[in-house]
């Protein structure tokens, strides 16, 4: 269906890979294209519980096809950036969890793919940057944006100006990354830690994430009563009555989505 990613569900889990490894996974129109239709799908499905994305072979994604780019004049860069960035909007705003489990280089577009997941998690292999300013661009995708709320203005003002790679354990400790693991354990941790999250009431879990995402953007105060809206609104589902009567009863829960 696809020529340059690959899409499978497993355990309600969506798993998107990106395999172009000529290019170490490089987003291309084509990529771009079928990431687009992709996550159309994704956005379809609410049997979905969450989402992994990957790359095929030793990168995740070596960024943006700079073959593709050089020739771009300043119409063509602005809509080039506008459309890389509408689909890393796309899928912050996914109401599922998204893991990116980083395999290798996420570079330029590719690590702002990352940053597009609520989590990423990496093998110690992976290797994190903004090389941009090197190729005489900034960040495209939203990396001057999501960058600095991951890790703090100061180290990712560090990173785009310098465009230096960070390997996983210092993106760990600078709070790029979740966890790291060893390379063949990556996929098993990521559907390990998919599944923890689709264990849960899934509507509670959807109304976090629209918490934490919404209220990051406000002042505390209407933070505070979006939460409050979202946490009444648990009341009125299904879930909620049997979740808590099930804690009652000493058992597993069998939530419905409802």
């Amino acid at each position: 269906m696809y020529q340059t990613i690959h899409y499978e569900k497993k355990d309600h889990i969506g798993i998107l890979t990106i395999d172009r490894p000529e290019a170490l996974n490089a987003l291309n129109s084509t990529v771009i294209t079928e990431l687009e239709q992709v996550i159309g799908e994704v956005e379809g499905d609410g049997t979905l519980l969450g989402l992994i994305l990957t790359g095929a072979g030793r990168s995740f994604v070596a960024g943006a096809d700079i073959g593709e780019q050089q020739p771009l004049d300043l119409a063509g860069g602005r809509k080039w950036g506008q459309r890389g960035s509408a689909l890393m909007r796309r899928i912050e705003k996914l109401e599922i969890p998204t893991i990116a489990a980083v395999n290798g280089f996420a570079l330029g577009g590719g690590c702002e793919l990352a940053l597009s997941c609520d989590i990423i998690l990496a093998s110690e292999k992976a290797k994190f940057g903004q090389p941009e300013v090197g190729l005489g661009i900034t960040p495209g995708f939203s990396g001057t944006q999501r960058l600095p709320r991951r890790v703090g203005t100061a180290k990712a003002k560090e990173l785009i100006f310098s465009g230096r790679m960070v390997k996983a354990d210092e993106a760990e400790r600078m709070g790029l990354v979740n966890a790291v693991c060893a390379p063949e354990e990556l996929m098993d941790k990521a559907m390990e830690l998919a599944r923890s999250f689709a264990k849960n009431a899934p509507i509670a879990v959807k109304y976090s994430k629209a918490c934490i995402d919404r209220g990051m953007q406000m002042d505390i105060d209407d933070g505070i009563a979006l939460e409050n809206e979202l946490f009444a609104m648990c009341f009125a589902t299904a879930d909620q009555k049997e979740g808590m009567k099930a804690f009652l009863e000493k058992r597993d829960a069998a939530f419905e989505n409802k």
